[in-house]
C-alpha cells in the first residue's frame, strides 16, 4: 500500500473536537489525515452556536428596547430587520457557508484534509482500516470519530412530504416567515422560538413532554414557558403531533396533533432532537450496535483498541465544549501523556433564552435518584437586591442540590439574566466538590445576580 493511503492516525468528521484532535496531534508530529464531507468545524460554527447566538443576540436588544418604556422613558418605533441578522451570520460568522478558513487552520498544523465520507471497516494487525469514499486506508495508530449528529424527524405521518426546515433552514434564511410552528420545546426549539417570536413571527411550540426543556429542573420550563408567554408565543405542552402536510404555498403546512386540534403556518420548524448513525462511520465493523442511540466509551474515550469516539455521538452532551473538552482526553491518550480521565458528573449546559438557563451536574429528581441525603434549597431573583433593581427582563431563579451526607454540590441551575455567566461558579463548586459550609462563609459581591447563591446556599441547612 502506498505511503498516500497511511496515516498514523485518521480522525473521521472534524466538528470541534475532531478538528482539534487532528490539528494538535498533527503538530506533535504524527501523520494525520483528517476527513469530512461536510464543514469542516461542523455544525457549531456554522448553523449552531455561533450564528443562533447572533440571533439571539439581535433578538434580545429588540426586546430590552419594548422595556425602555418602563424603566427610562420613551423611543421611537423599534422596526425588526431580519436581514440585518443574515448578512451578520453570512459575512461575520459562516463565510457564506465556506469552510475554507477553517480547512487552511488544519492543514497549516501539518495535517492533511480529504473531503469525503470515511467509514471504519475494521481492524488488522498492521491498524484500523478505513474507507474514505471507497478507497482503502489504514490507520497505524488508529482512528478517532467525531462524526456528530444529524437531527432527529420525529415518526409524523406525511412529514416527508412538507418542505419542513431544521435548524439549518432557519440559520441560512433571507427571510422569516409569517408564522411558524416548531416540533420541540427543547435548547434548540425554545432559543429559534423566542428569536422569531421577537422578529414578529406568530410562533407556536409543540412539545410531547409535560413541559420545556423537560431535561431541566421543572422550574426553568416553567419560567420560559411563562416569558414566551409574553412574547407572545403559543406553547403547547403535553402534546404531539401525529399529521403533517403542505397546506398552500411554498413551506406553509398543517399539523394536527394527537388532542384532534389542526395548526396552520407559513413554516415547519423540526426541533425534536438529534440523531446517531454508527453503521454510516463503521463503529458497528469494532462491535458497536448499529442501532445504538449513542456510543459507549471508556473515560479516555476509547470504543476499543485503537479506536476513539467523542463529541455528541457518546451521549455525554451534545455540546462544543464537552467535544472540545473529550478531544483533549483524546490527544493526551493517543500520546501517551496520561492527566486526568474524563468525569462527567459536573457537565455545565445553557439553553440561551431569555431568561438563560443554566444548569451544571443533577437535577434533584436524579439526585434523590443517586443519593440517600438530598437538601434542594431555591432562591427567586426576585428577592435579591440585583433582581429587583433589574427590573422588566430580571426573572429568575438560582437553585442549588446538596448530598447533604458529604456537604457538597451536585447540582444546581442558574436561570434568569447573566444565567450562563452566573452558573461558572456553581460548576466550580460541584466539579470541585468545594465544601457547601465554605461557600457560605465566603464573600459576595454586592450586588450582584451571583450573590443569590449564597442566599441560596444558607437556605440548605432548613431544606428537606
Amino acid at each position: 500500500m502506498s505511503n498516500e493511503r497511511t496515516a498514523d492516525v485518521i480522525v473521521i468528521g472534524l466538528g470541534p473536537g475532531g478538528e482539534d484532535v487532528a490539528g494538535r496531534l498533527a503538530e506533535a508530529g504524527l501523520d494525520v489525515v483528517g476527513v469530512d464531507e461536510r464543514l469542516v468545524g461542523g455544525e457549531c460554527p456554522y448553523w449552531g452556536c455561533i450564528p443562533s447566538k447572533m440571533m439571539i443576540r439581535a433578538a434580545g436588544l429588540l426586546a430590552e428596547a419594548r422595556r425602555v418604556p418602563k424603566l427610562a422613558g420613551e423611543i421611537g418605533y423599534v422596526d425588526p430587520r431580519w436581514e440585518l441578522v443574515a448578512d451578520r451570520i453570512r459575512d461575520e460568522a459562516t463565510d457564506d457557508w465556506d469552510d475554507q478558513v477553517a480547512v487552511d487552520r488544519l492543514t497549516g498544523k501539518g495535517a492533511r484534509f480529504v473531503r469525503g465520507h470515511g467509514s471504519i471497516e475494521g481492524r488488522t494487525e498492521d491498524g484500523v482500516q478505513v474507507s474514505i469514499d471507497g478507497e482503502s486506508w489504514t490507520a497505524t495508530k488508529g482512528v478517532v470519530v467525531n462524526t456528530g449528529t444529524t437531527p432527529a424527524i420525529p415518526p409524523v405521518e406525511g412529514i416527508g412530504d412538507v418542505d419542513y426546515w431544521t435548524n439549518h433552514g432557519f440559520v441560512q434564511a433571507r427571510e422569516l416567515p409569517d408564522s411558524l410552528i416548531v416540533l420541540g420545546g427543547g435548547a434548540i426549539g425554545c432559543e429559534l422560538s423566542q428569536v422569531a417570536a421577537r422578529f414578529g413571527v406568530q410562533v407556536t411550540v409543540v412539545e410531547k413532554a409535560p413541559r420545556l426543556l423537560a431535561l431541566e429542573d421543572p422550574r426553568a420550563g416553567e419560567l420560559v414557558a411563562t416569558a414566551f408567554a409574553e412574547d407572545g408565543i403559543d406553547v403547547r405542552v403535553g402534546v404531539g403531533a401525529t399529521h403533517a402536510e403542505p397546506h398552500g404555498a411554498g413551506g406553509a403546512v398543517k399539523v394536527r396533533l394527537d388532542d384532534g386540534t389542526e395548526l396552520t403556518a407559513d413554516r415547519l420548524l423540526v426541533a425534536s432532537g438529534r440523531a446517531v448513525n454508527v453503521h454510516a462511520v463503521g463503529l458497528d465493523t469494532v462491535g458497536i450496535d448499529p442501532d445504538a442511540r449513542t456510543v459507549p466509551v471508556d473515560e479516555w474515550c476509547r470504543v476499543t483498541d485503537r479506536v476513539w469516539a467523542l463529541g455528541d455521538i457518546v451521549g455525554h452532551g451534545a455540546f462544543t465544549h464537552m467535544s472540545m473538552y473529550e478531544a483533549d482526553v483524546v490527544v493526551r491518550d493517543v500520546l501517551g501523556q496520561g492527566g486526568a480521565p474524563a468525569r462527567y458528573d459536573a457537565v455545565p449546559r445553557v439553553t440561551f433564552t431569555d431568561p438563560e438557563v443554566g444548569a451544571v451536574g443533577l437535577t434533584e429528581r436524579a439526585a434523590r435518584e443517586q443519593f440517600a441525603n438530598v437538601r434542594v434549597a431555591t432562591v427567586d431573583l426576585g428577592d435579591t437586591t440585583r433582581g429587583w433593581i433589574h427590573g422588566p427582563g430580571g426573572a429568575g431563579f438560582i437553585t442549588v442540590v446538596e448530598d447533604a451526607d458529604r456537604g457538597v454540590l451536585v447540582g444546581a441551575t442558574s436561570a434568569g439574566p447573566t444565567g450562563g455567566e452566573v452558573l461558572g461558579f456553581l460548576a466550580l463548586a460541584v466539579s470541585a466538590q468545594v465544601p457547601v459550609q465554605s461557600m457560605i462563609d465566603m464573600p459576595y459581591a454586592y450586588p450582584t445576580i451571583h450573590r443569590g447563591i449564597q442566599a441560596a446556599l444558607q437556605q440548605l441547612s432548613s431544606a428537606s
